[in-house]
């Protein structure tokens, strides 16, 4: 059964600034540091495994070198933002049964896991805001959903036989993604994301409408609410 989409609307009480109770604790993995509370709502951006090769991330982070580190994140994220919503990829998620299957999926735990606010699932990345509830993390949720939707996004393609991943386009990326190219089976996310917590309800309204607009701005649609595959436009035929 379908989940209905859930409202937004400003920041609720429980959120808190870095540093408060909670115990906000950083991380990362090399790529791009995390910071995980349960009382904060986090923008949350992961795409599709072959939409940044990794020879585009090498020259990104080379061409970073060069400017303030208090700047680089900021700056990151826009270049790659600007890169995703060029379209680069397969950009399976585009298709209908696809982009409804990571929806669907992104809705399940609403109210349970975790709170949503806003979501967008682009050509061949996904926006989330969202709170994780007490005693879940950030982390946890977006792998179970990279793990959940990876398996059906694969069997779906193998029916559709659309499986075979260009191996020129993949060549390169971390042991984990070649092993499962070796495998046969196709890698479909890459094994980071980025995360920005939510400042003030300023910043929350922003991204709402950054989460919203994406899909105009990429020039898929010209309202926000006929893109089907977000909380502007979900539960619209298409």
């Amino acid at each position: 059964m379908e989940k209905k989409a859930p409202g937004y609307g400003r920041l609720g009480k429980g959120l808190k600034a870095a540093g408060n109770s909670g115990d906000p604790v950083w991380w990362d993995r090399g790529y791009h540091p995390h910071l995980e509370s349960p009382r904060l709502i986090q923008h949350v951006t992961f795409h599709l495994a072959d939409s940044l090769p990794r020879e585009v991330v090498e020259k990104m982070a080379a061409e970073l070198e060069r400017i303030p580190p208090s700047l680089r994140d900021t700056e990151k994220e826009k270049r790659v933002a600007a890169y995703l919503d060029a379209g680069i990829g397969s950009c399976v998620l585009r298709i209908p049964e696809v982009g409804e299957l990571v929806q669907q999926t992104i809705l399940h735990f609403h109210g349970e896991r975790y709170t949503l606010h806003a979501w967008c699932v682009m050509p061949n990345h996904v926006h989330v805001l969202f709170q994780v509830a007490e005693g879940w993390t950030m982390g946890s949720i977006i792998g179970s959903w990279k793990k959940f939707t990876a398996r059906r996004i694969n069997i779906y393609l193998k029916e559709q036989g659309m499986g075979t991943v260009p191996r020129g386009v993949l060549a390169g990326q971390e042991p984990g993604v070649r092993g499962r190219l070796e495998s046969g089976l196709p890698p479909v996310w890459h094994r980071e994301y980025f995360d920005r917590y939510i400042r003030d309800n300023g910043h929350f309204e922003t991204v709402v409408s950054y989460i919203h607009n994406n899909p105009v701005k990429a020039g898929l649609v010209k309202r926000a609410e006929d893109w089907r595959w977000s909380s502007a436009g979900a539960g619209k035929e298409g």
